[in-house]
């Protein structure tokens, strides 16, 4: 489905936004209550990704298909191959077949994983035998996805002597390593990580436990970027999120300062308001730690006149697109002036929007998610808009709430 984009005659909005759990957090547990089945789960991601984590968990069938959802070939990956006598094999989309799993794979197979490529040497689809892990210790690379590493850490206290991992190489996304670790000592699981060693202890059994999903501040983002780009004294209330987030995408709070977007939180929710016009006229920030706002930011300097350098960002290269690639193609359509490079964005100022721009979104919704506040600027139409249930079921709907004209193409 194709959408056209309009925009809304009234630029001046306040609205409230229900936003579903946190797909990373959801992702994680989901995993862990296969491991733990005395834990109970609250708010859980309706996204697409989080929807084929729980199919491919309860599937009796050999064959699971989780689609573009790249958390789960990883996590799943590593949680089928402790699961003595089970043999699953885990395929997915075309683009799934051309994103890289090698490091996890050896990595496991380092463990006493039984694990064989069905296609492309380091790429899935997987066959994967259970297989009794009983080594405790393993070395990976800590500079490309941390889904790697959270991988092994979820399967660690399922292992007779919990797991040991060495990291080689800068490490990339912490706060997501930190976010896997926080998760199993709410648990109950012992866990240290330093800056080269993670150190997780075996854990048997727990006492019955509920955890609650905060929402998905990446997803929080496009309602950052709608504000940046409103009027001053525009606002929107998002629900559920804490102040001490585990999500490294809570940095949006700070970033979009700059802006003149403010945030102020309250007990199970945070209210955005266009406070003033932007602070720079230049945004540099190295986003290693969140990689996946960095669309959203790069589409908002252009929409709001400011140039920026952004840095950090080598994990886009292999994600549901090159997506340093397809900003650079889509922002130029729109008279961006850009260039980019294995890990980084520069993005000169523009004084002009170019009109009637169809964006592509190559199978990725944070492209589609990205562009749409642009519609606040100009009328823009979004190829394939279904794309963003693969992590923001509503969206649409809630672009809708806040005032964005809407017409169905095809």
């Amino acid at each position: 489905m194709d959408l056209l984009l309009r925009n809304p005659k009234n630029q001046l909005f306040k609205n409230n936004i229900t936003i579903s759990g946190s797909k990373s957090e959801s992702n994680r547990l989901l995993i862990l209550q296969q491991i733990f089945p005395e834990v109970n789960i609250e708010n859980l991601s309706d996204s697409d990704d989080s929807v084929h984590m729980q199919h491919a968990l309860s599937s009796k069938d050999e064959v699971a298909d989780i689609g573009h959802a790249g958390t789960a070939m990883r996590f799943l990956t590593a949680f089928f191959a402790t699961r003595k006598g089970a043999t699953k094999i885990l395929q997915g989309s075309e683009r799934m077949h051309n994103r890289p799993i090698k490091i996890l794979v050896d990595a496991l197979k380092d463990l006493g994983a039984d694990i064989e490529y069905l296609e492309k040497e380091g790429y899935p689809p997987l066959k994967i035998k259970g297989e009794n892990l009983i080594k405790d210790s393993v070395r990976i690379n800590g500079n490309v996805s941390s889904q790697y590493i959270s991988a092994l850490m979820l399967i660690a206290p399922s292992l007779p002597k919990g797991l040991e991992i060495q990291l080689e190489g800068k490490v990339t996304s912490i706060p997501y390593i930190k976010m896997t670790l926080t998760l199993l000592s709410q648990l109950g699981v012992e866990g240290t990580f330093n800056e080269t060693t993670i150190k997780i202890k075996p854990k048997v059994t727990l006492e019955k436990k509920t955890l609650v999903v905060e929402a998905d501040w990446s997803s929080a983002s496009y309602f950052y970027s709608l504000v940046a780009l409103s009027e001053i004294g525009s606002e929107i209330k998002l629900s559920s999120y804490k102040k001490e987030s585990l999500q490294g995408d809570s940095c949006l709070a700070e970033i979009y300062e700059h802006f003149g977007v403010t945030t102020r939180f309250s007990e199970n929710s945070i209210t955005l308001k266009k406070e003033n016009k932007h602070k720079t006229n230049n945004l540099e920030l190295n986003l290693k730690n969140a990689p996946d706002i960095a669309q959203t930011i790069a589409v908002t300097c252009f929409g709001t006149g400011i140039s920026c350098d952004l840095e950090g960002l080598h994990t886009l290269k292999i994600k549901e697109t090159d997506r340093l690639e397809a900003l650079k193609e889509e922002l130029t359509k729109l008279g961006a002036r850009i260039s980019v490079t294995n890990e980084s964005l520069h993005l000169e100022v523009s004084d002009k929007i170019e009109s009637n721009v169809t964006i592509e979104t190559y199978n990725d919704h944070r492209m589609a998610m990205a562009f749409a506040p642009l519609a606040l600027r100009k009328e823009i139409t979004i190829l394939d808009s279904e794309v963003v249930t693969k992590s923001f079921q509503n969206f649409w709907k809630d672009m809708q709430q806040v005032g964005i004209e809407q017409e169905v193409l095809k």
